[in-house]
């Protein structure tokens, strides 16, 4: 993936002379409309005030002194808007997702230029190439990037590298004895409750499935975790190509890339299988951005388009596991009784089910404000079956 978006540029002055460099945002935010020059004179009221306008700030100064100016425009943003509250948990959830949209979208007028080479030329900058070629792609050859540079947020930046630094130091997990390494923009598995769930259920007829499919793979780790099992043949899809480049890192790195097939579909491959196991986006709502899919699936299209797919890909003596997290029950998102229709109308019925408690830090984190939701998560693997 090129990091370059030859449909937008940044545009801008300073001393008189115009400027212009090729704008990328992963969430997809538009360019701003107006760009200023700013650097360590700048105060964080000023930089606030003008962010609120819409205009962008394009930094000249110290990098740490960006750092420090982005926690000041934060604190505050956050000393100006109220704390989200409702009566109910659905309407909550939407007036916190909107608050923190409405944050980022601020703080995101926060701008620095990356070099061709995916450098950062500002005062005391560390070494953001590896981690940009990581995430972004190598611009070699791309007379754009050559040319201009880039402009990004700082705060995706920060993210990049946040992102690096867990790629390169890998997650442990346990059912593996070994450790994963996620990309850029690709969930990472860092609740190992679900990955628990898969290591654990029982095989169907109690025998190692020979053909497995394992649907919006990720890093791969179920996959892993089920070729490791003893699974004869597992093909994994993900439509997320940094997704797909991840996994086959992830089952070269394992040993696991001769019995693991990793493939770009929008969740099907072709073909039936003895065991068809998928981890869903949990949250029935639309994502802002392409790094939110593996959290939110907007009116559970995948979750539905995986359920009604079953019937046609699984063999007659087939299972399929969904893992899935009850939290949209809990935040009036989706009810149990709904869940339970989609089976129904795919015609499938419950084998069985697994339940696990959440393990991760947010469900004992009383400072949020889903905490009541999170505290009574229950994730659960659905062993389902022809009906």
């Amino acid at each position: 993936m090129s990091v370059v978006s030859a449909l937008s540029a940044v545009r801008w002055t300073e001393n008189g002379t115009p400027f212009s460099a090729p704008w990328h945002s992963e969430n997809e935010a538009p360019v701003p409309a107006r760009v200023v020059a700013v650097d360590d004179r700048t105060t964080a009221k000023a930089a606030y005030r003008m962010a609120r306008e819409g205009t962008g700030l394009l930094w000249r100064g110290d990098f740490h002194n960006a750092r420090q100016l982005l926690r000041a425009m934060d604190r505050l943003h956050q000393r100006s808007h109220p704390v989200p509250t409702a009566d109910d948990a659905a309407t909550l959830f939407h007036r916190h997702r909107a608050a923190r949209a409405k944050r980022s979208g601020l703080l995101g007028r926060l701008l620095v230029v990356l070099e061709p080479d995916h450098s950062l030329g500002l005062r005391r900058a560390p070494d953001v190439r590896e981690a940009c070629d990581q995430a972004y792609g190598l611009v070699d050859g791309d007379p754009a990037a050559a040319d201009d540079g880039t402009c990004v947020s700082l705060t995706e930046l920060v993210g990049v590298l946040s992102a690096y630094e867990w790629h390169k130091r890998g997650v442990e997990i346990g059912a593996l004895g070994a450790r994963i390494h996620p990309a850029y923009g690709v969930f990472s598995p860092v609740r190992g409750e679900y990955i628990d769930l898969v290591a654990k259920a029982p095989f169907p007829d109690d025998a190692a499935p020979p053909v497995v499919f394992d649907l919006g793979t990720g890093t791969g780790v179920l996959a892993a975790v089920l070729a490791r099992r003893g699974a004869g043949r597992v093909v994994a899809t993900d439509i997320n190509p940094r997704a797909v480049a991840c996994a086959r890192e992830n089952m070269r790195r394992l040993g696991l890339a001769d019995r693991v097939q990793v493939r770009e579909a929008d969740l099907w491959p072709s073909g039936r299988a003895d065991l068809i196991v998928c981890n869903p986006p949990w949250l029935p709502a639309r994502p802002t951005s392409a790094l939110e899919l593996g959290i939110y699936d907007p009116d559970s299209d995948l979750l539905r388009r995986f359920l009604d797919g079953l019937v046609d890909h699984l063999n007659p003596a087939g299972e399929a596991w969904l893992i899935l997290s009850d939290l949209a029950e809990h935040l009036g998102l989706r009810t149990r009784e709904e869940l339970l229709a989609r089976f129904t109308a795919a015609g499938l019925r419950i084998a069985g089910r697994s339940d696990t408690a959440p393990q991760h830090p947010r469900a004992t984190d009383t400072a949020d404000l889903l905490h009541e939701a999170r505290r009574r998560e229950v994730t659960s693997l659905w062993r389902l079956v022809r009906g």
